[in-house]
């Protein structure tokens, strides 16, 4: 795992050292820089694969071919192999040297032939060609800025995260779209950024730049590939899937240093350690959050995780939470780098720095959920199929009288407050419906509940008008594989893995993902929906494959995850911080949002009468975002303060 950046066309050396000064963390093991007339390549590098010899940036034999890369390939020794018999002579057993030798055989469309997590930037001196791509799923990260002069000539900079990119260009604006999307989704959308004329690399991208242009491609997207599916029984499809899962855990094992597992006690977590159990006889670490209050019990997965631990005889580490809200959510903000409103990064954080006391690199069952049907929204698409066939002038009597007087509540899992949406949004077209349920301003309030100068600034005020365009695009026509291919393509890679890759490098530990792998995702889209939930359960053809895997306890109990009793603590523990920050002087300051709005979301929160924990969270991190200094050493002023 590593942090990259670099430039093409207009910089100096200096330039190169103020960016990895900033990805430090990424990479506390190692520094290396290369530099001729106008191209920069540098890296910082945590060691995983051959860490004595597989020092970057690398190159061909003769020199003309270099490469960096943030990430891992996990078949990088099958091509390596392949490459040696094709006459290619290796300098090190690093994974990342395989990239040179395939781009001289292939060119740039050898991406293709990776499996792994990766983002990388490959020059070709000959050709004054640089590319830069980012694996399937958009695990690992990579940002950068285009810019012509007024001399007509142009300049590319990339790195691995944001405050690294900011150090080489400092005079950055905001995006007024960026933070009304932040607001209804909680995390800004890629592939833009909160700043203006910064972007991302997609996922599944790749990008040419040569002679001060950029071309652009996509050598992979997530749509099911409609081959005939090589099983007919459920019991062979569970066979295939038990197959795949195992081998993407097997690969995912590669490293050369000390590794361990994120344990939730739930499914995904569980059967990725019931497959590691199958590859290692010896200790196993595991690490898991909790929580010590009676309150909490719902978020308090400890009981669940240690009866997993115990049944796999691993070496299980517990961390109980308590909001150190003053110490804790600065740190999460920096690192973040960006807005970011999911509060399950305070868990992953601290889960994470538990983590590094003792391995290098962790698993982590993100992605499964994406896969095999976990989201209780993915039920609810399903049920509005159905209850979308129902008379349009009955769904809105209900969605106007029934669903306001259904209550909300405040525990890990809110039945009642999803009953209370889904009817409310029964009226809708089904895209819609799938929309505003992963969007969170109310909608008493909707575009009420900003200023006019923000409304007048974006270009989109429709609240997640990529989740509808992608639900209607997906190929598959049933309602819970459309949802799933939505959240594929945003929820996935904008806020899991986004969340997932900056708090573990935070604490320069290496993140792995086992179920972000495009072979067994292949074989998740050949079940349907019909299996994926079948008994109308969250991952009910998953559940079926673990039994006599895994202990029946788990494969009955409701959904675990690195959660946190967000409501409680806004009302309790962190009142103090959120009425201080959210001041009706600072929203007015601010300029995004009506103080009306924000005072009535902490009014609604504190009677207990609505839980808004996540709107208000929101908008904290946003307050504490803009406090921080960026690369610049300066606060980040909001786009209308004057």
């Amino acid at each position: 795992m590593c942090g990259i950046c670099g430039y093409l066309g207009n910089g100096e050396p200096l330039l190169l050292e103020r960016m990895l000064q900033r990805l430090v963390h990424r990479g506390p093991d190692e520094r290396g820089i290369h530099h001729e007339p106008g191209l920069g390549l540098g890296i910082r590098r945590l060691r995983v694969i051959d860490p004595e010899g597989g020092r970057q940036p690398v190159s061909n034999e003769a020199g003309t071919v270099l490469a960096v890369m943030n990430g891992e390939i996990y078949n990088y020794r099958e091509l390596r192999h392949g490459l040696i018999q094709k006459g290619h002579r290796f300098a090190s057993e690093s994974d990342t040297e395989v990239l040179v030798h395939l781009y001289e055989e292939e060119g740039a469309a050898f991406v293709q032939k990776l499996r792994g997590m990766f983002a990388y930037a490959l020059w070709d001196r000959e050709r004054r060609l640089l590319v830069l791509a980012r694996d399937r799923f958009g695990i690992k990260p990579l940002y950068y800025r285009h810019r012509f002069s007024h001399d007509g000539s142009s300049s590319l900079l990339f790195s691995s995260e944001l405050p690294s990119l900011l150090a080489a260009c400092p005079a950055v604006s905001l995006r007024p779209q960026a933070i009304l999307d932040y607001l209804h989704l909680l995390y800004v959308p890629g592939p833009d950024t909160i700043y203006e004329g910064i972007h991302q690399v997609r996922a599944g991208e790749i990008l040419s730049v040569r002679n001060g242009r950029i071309e652009s491609s996509l050598y992979w997207h997530p749509y099911p590939s409609g081959s005939v599916h090589q099983w007919t029984t459920k019991e062979e499809g569970i066979e295939h899937l038990l197959s795949r899962l195992r081998d993407s855990v097997r690969a995912h094992l590669v490293s050369d240093v000390p590794l361990g597992l994120f344990l939730s006690g739930g499914i995904d977590s569980s059967a990725i350690l019931a497959c590691m159990r199958q590859e290692i006889t010896g200790s196993i670490k595991t690490f898991s959050i909790g929580y010590d209050a009676p309150a909490d019990a719902s978020y308090n997965e400890l009981p669940a995780a240690r009866k997993v631990a115990t049944y796999f005889h691993t070496d299980h580490t517990e961390e109980r939470v308590n909001p150190d809200a003053a110490a804790l959510l600065p740190r999460i903000v920096a690192g973040m780098a960006e807005p970011f409103g999911d509060s399950c990064a305070i868990p992953t954080y601290l889960v994470s720095q538990v983590a590094r006391r003792t391995v290098t690199v962790a698993l982590s069952g993100i992605g499964g959920d994406e896969l095999f049907g976990g989201y209780p929204r993915y039920l609810g698409a399903r049920m509005a199929g159905w209850y979308n066939r129902t008379p349009l002038a009955f769904r809105k009597i209900v969605a106007h009288s029934v669903a306001r007087r259904l209550p909300e509540g405040y525990g890990a899992r809110d039945y009642a407050g999803r009953m209370r949406r889904f009817l409310a949004d029964g009226e809708r077209p089904l895209a819609e419906q799938y929309a505003r349920w992963t969007t969170f301003v109310p909608q008493e309030w909707e575009k009420a509940a900003f200023t006019r100068d923000l409304l007048d600034a974006c270009a989109t005020l429709v609240p997640a008008v990529k989740q509808q365009r992608l639900f209607e695009q997906w190929p598959v026509d049933e309602p819970a594989s459309r949802a799933a291919g939505v959240d594929l393509q945003t929820y996935l890679p904008d806020d899991l893995l986004r969340m997932g890759d900056r708090m573990s490098m935070a604490h320069s530990l290496e993140l792995r993902v086992p179920y972000c792998d495009h072979v067994l995702l292949g074989f998740a889209q050949s079940i349907p929906e019909s299996l994926r939930l079948s008994g109308w359960r969250l991952k009910g053809f998953f559940r079926d494959a673990l039994k006599g895997i895994l202990p029946g306890s788990v494969l009955t109990a409701p959904k675990y995850g690195f959660r946190i009793p967000l409501a409680r603590w806004i009302r309790q523990d962190l009142r103090p911080m959120v009425y201080d920050l959210l001041s009706e002087s600072t929203i007015r300051r601010r300029g995004y949002v009506q103080p009306e709005y924000v005072q009535w979301l902490l009014s609604e929160h504190d009677r207990g009468s609505r839980n808004f924990a996540d709107q208000i969270y929101a908008l904290l991190i946003l307050e504490l975002w803009h406090r921080q200094p960026a690369a610049t050493g300066h606060a980040i002023e909001g786009y209308f303060v004057s």
